[in-house]
């Protein structure tokens, strides 16, 4: 089992939710960065995503595009990513670390390399927002034979046609879009989005993280609710962005967390 199949089977036991927490590698710069890094699980935090900056995102609303410029400009690189998930599993060996990017980096560093260098940094997933499942074989098989999942994105628009195709070489978790658009624009309404994770959770085992346009304590509870756990990210990147101390920033995060337990 991976350590994502760990913790969730953990939470199931305990009868909780997960949180799970998105942060841009090297925003504002890379100490910083790893600093909340470090800091999440002790908020509550229970998978960590970690954002590979990236020149031409397609999924990412304004504040994560925004963070991706920050990293940039600041010299963060696939590498320096990587090396804050080695300095992050120096202090813990338990906490699952999904990256969550596009392809193109991974491609230039060559799939071989990346997934190698990966595993030994301590990652344990991947979202790759710009990979279809009909290009399996570039990086989700070759990942999983590697020992690390592959998230795959289902959204609004997933009918029960595609449905089985987006699930067929998926792990860890089920990673469900809320909206029809990009992170951070709207607020997902849980009377809408209950009967999408019901029909996803009908066809498949894995745990179904919601995420996108969550950002509050109270949403978080009520997403939660009717699902496996929930992600937030634009709203922690939001802070990020603003200068918050590191402090307040993971003050926010742990109350969200405690609202996704409470769901």
């Amino acid at each position: 089992m991976s350590r994502i199949d760990t913790t969730f089977a953990r939470l199931k036991a305990e009868g909780r939710k997960a949180f799970v927490s998105y942060i841009m590698g090297g925003d504002p710069d890379f100490d910083t960065a790893l600093a909340v890094m470090k800091g999440l699980p002790g908020a509550g935090v229970d998978v960590i995503e970690l954002g590979v900056p990236f020149t031409d995102p397609m999924a990412d609303g304004a504040t994560i595009q925004l963070a991706g410029q920050r990293a940039l400009a600041g010299g963060q690189t696939l590498e320096k990513t990587l090396e804050m998930v080695r300095r992050f599993r120096d202090g813990d060996a338990d906490t699952p670390i999904v990256l969550m990017g596009y392809y193109n980096p991974i491609y230039n560093r060559g799939v071989d390399r990346f997934l190698a260098d990966a595993a030994q940094a301590g990652v344990d997933g991947l979202i790759i927002v710009d990979l279809p499942p009909e290009e399996d074989s570039e990086l989700c098989l070759p990942a999983q034979a590697a020992g690390i999942n592959f998230i795959r994105l289902a959204t609004p628009t997933t009918d029960d046609h595609r449905l089985p195709t987006v699930l067929r070489n998926t792990s860890g978790f089920v990673y469900y879009v809320s909206i029809t658009g990009i992170t951070g624009a709207a607020a997902p309404k849980p009377a809408d989005v209950a009967p999408e994770v019901a029909r996803i959770k009908a066809a498949t085992d894995l745990p179904v993280i919601v995420g996108f346009g969550i950002s509050t304590p109270e949403a978080a509870r009520d997403i939660a609710a009717i699902a496996d756990g929930c992600v937030v990210g634009s709203g922690i990147v939001k802070l990020i962005g603003e200068g918050r101390p590191v402090d307040e920033v993971l003050a926010y995060v742990a109350a969200l967390a405690e609202g996704a337990h409470a769901g």
